[in-house]
């Protein structure tokens, strides 16, 4: 078993490679909490979350450490008399929580918010300026930025040379000497509230972006660890950025680099000025999130995934006909509901297709095909009686729903499973009417019972041996 992923930083799906045998070391960008969450941020949470269930799955120990930015440009600029920044920061982080618990994400090992590490930022920061890497402005704003010419690699990441890139726009480029040089620790302004300033070697301030997610990883993780994971959008320039900067105090940071694809909206990028964006409390509102998860983890991570109103009907489908042979299964076999342990180590219980589509790159599209084949199996093994064999097919399908996070025997959707069997039970019955009807060529009752289930949503589909039945969705 070689679990691989594609490192962004190598261009190329490679082997896995713990720094220790066993264990994996995990950093993702967490959100920055300024505004509502979006279908976006789910669309990364689940992507990690995804990650680290199936290592999990593979009996590696995983430290998984997601981060909350509670102080930036963009939580200041939210904020308002009314409502401090600290106040803006704490309401919209419950709010990603809330929405994560919805969606069936795992919590962290650890998510530190960025103002509880400023004393490790101070020291990350000085070690650059020790090491040449990083100067203080000399116009008494009390800004320190990374020097982007000193550090020979800056651009690896993504492939770009500084004579390319862009302006940083973290500061005024007058204190600068370079206009790409990025703010490492941002002096006081007049205009912002002394809650948001913390002392420092140079003057009171705050922190810049890049060098929060630095500091962090290294504290929760060490100065080494395994991944470091993020949204497509964050390559540049906050991945690159984070790179330079622990690379070049010395640390040898995250060895391999995973980036998941955006989320568009009918083709288009969300964006304020479009007025398009999707927020997750509103999709969590009008469509159950098992469905949410389902679709949002339907297309490979790496790519992108565009949103319409019709987006999540044939999410619902699949997850009703999954729903339905475990309904079936569960009934014929007197199965007692039971909390599975999620993120315990895997044998021989998933299809090795199903496996071997999550060891490379985390394929879950070929994953899902695995689960379907799977389901289909066991419903052809429920039509002919084999109860053995649909014992050991639900066997397959509980522990592959485990690793997706789409097992609705946890808690949380426990009076949803009790619908579905008592729902499998009643269709049973009425299939059974049925065929008893037919038997004794009373084909009006026979009509009768199939259009009553069809105005319920149930669909029948007889063959010459059995009959099975399927929700409408």
């Amino acid at each position: 078993m070689t679990v691989r992923l594609f490192d962004s930083l190598q261009a190329a799906v490679v082997d896995l490679e713990p720094r220790v045998e066993g264990q994996i070391g995990m950093y993702v960008c967490g959100p920055t909490v300024q505004s509502a969450p979006h279908i976006g941020h789910l669309r990364s949470a689940l992507v990690y979350d995804l990650w680290r269930r199936w290592l999990t799955a593979r009996g590696y120990a995983v430290t998984f450490v997601r981060n909350v930015t509670d102080i930036d440009d963009k939580v200041l600029a939210n904020a308002s008399e009314a409502e401090p920044w600290f106040a803006v920061a704490y309401r919209v982080e419950l709010e990603f929580t809330a929405a994560y618990r919805a969606l069936g994400i795992l919590p962290p090992t650890y998510e530190p918010r960025a103002t509880a590490s400023i004393p490790q930022m101070h020291e990350l920061i000085e070690r650059l300026i020790a090491a040449g890497h990083a100067y203080a402005a000399t116009d008494a704003s009390g800004d320190v930025y990374f020097d982007v010419r000193s550090w020979s690699r800056y651009g690896e990441l993504t492939r770009q040379s500084p004579d390319d890139m862009e302006d940083a726009g973290d500061a005024p480029a007058r204190a600068k000497r370079d206009p790409r040089d990025f703010a490492l620790w941002k002096g006081a302004k007049a205009d912002e509230p002394e809650t948001a300033q913390w002392s420092s070697p140079w003057g009171p301030g705050r922190p810049g972006w890049h060098i929060e997610c630095s500091a962090m990883a290294a504290r929760y993780l060490g100065a080494a660890f395994d991944i470091h994971g993020g949204g497509l959008d964050l390559r540049f320039p906050h991945h690159e950025n984070e790179l330079a900067q622990s690379a070049a105090a010395g640390d040898a940071f995250a060895r391999h680099w995973v980036h998941n694809g955006l989320v568009t909206v009918g083709g288009q990028k969300m964006s304020k000025s479009l007025g398009n964006s999707v927020f997750a409390a509103d999709l969590l509102a009008t469509h159950e999130p098992a469905v949410v998860r389902y679709w949002l983890g339907s297309a490979h991570y790496r790519s992108s995934i565009d949103y319409t109103p019709t987006s999540l009907d044939e999410a619902r489908e699949a997850l009703a006909r999954i729903r339905v042979f475990r309904g079936r299964a569960r009934a014929r076999l007197a199965v007692p509901d039971a909390e599975h342990a999620w993120l315990a180590p895997l044998d021989e219980s998933v299809p090795a297709t199903f496996a071997a589509a999550l060891d490379d790159d985390l394929a879950v599209p070929q994953a899902l095909a695995a689960l379907h084949e799977t389901v289909r199996a066991g419903n052809t093994a429920l039509d002919a009686g084999d109860d053995d064999g649909a014992r050991a097919v639900l066997a397959q399908v509980e522990a592959m729903l485990a690793v997706l996070g789409l097992d609705d025997t946890a808690p949380s959707t426990a009076n949803a499973v009790v619908a579905q069997r008592a729902l499998a039970v009643l269709v049973e019955q009425k299939i059974t009417e049925r065929r008893t009807a037919r038997a004794a060529r009373d084909f009006a009752a026979a009509d009768r019972i199939r259009d009553e289930l069809a105005a319920a949503g149930i669909v029948l589909e007889d063959s010459p041996t059995a009959t099975d039945w399927s929700i409408d969705g």
